[in-house]
């Protein structure tokens, strides 16, 4: 599977291939076929299933916003994960446990930042949660290849 992947992801390499090493632009493609899953699954989310209402959890009520923050979290966190380790960080020889806790960290961090952004974007300024969302992800994005490449996946 792996190589089947990287045959389709690195077939488009030569576009791009003056300007960004290898490594960088399977992030890039793998970050953003992420994303547009996040993006997707959290329009799904808010305007679907929680239906643009509150969640109530009896200890705790979130907007739909966040809750579809939440919901979509897991599910991208694991394609994240195993897009990184396989496909682009590779040549990493950190144990898997290692990546695994380090991805989580960096991942429990951008979320803290897409939870403050998005209160700050939606429930202080107004925007709506969409591109509010997509504005956060932006955000996390560089945060995230930084820390990937200098601690997750560390060669």
């Amino acid at each position: 599977m792996v190589h089947f992947l990287l045959k389709i992801i690195d077939s488009g390499y030569f576009l791009f291939k003056k300007f960004i090493p290898i490594k960088t632009y399977r992030y890039a493609v793998c970050g953003g076929s992420n994303l547009i899953l996040d993006i997707t699954l959290y329009f799904i989310c808010f305007q679907f299933i929680f239906d643009k209402q509150n969640l109530d959890l009896f200890f705790v009520v979130l907007s739909p916003h966040i809750a579809s923050l939440f919901f979509v979290f897991p599910i991208t966190f694991l394609t994240g994960f195993l897009l990184n380790r396989y496909i682009v960080f590779s040549e990493s020889k950190l144990r898997k446990k290692t990546q695994f806790f380090r991805y989580l960290t960096i991942a429990c961090t951008s979320l803290l930042i897409s939870y403050i952004s998005m209160k700050l974007l939606v429930d202080v300024f107004g925007f709506y949660p969409t591109p509010s969302r997509f504005l956060t992800i932006l955000i996390t994005v560089v945060f995230s290849y930084i820390m990937q490449n200098k601690f997750s996946f560390k060669v």
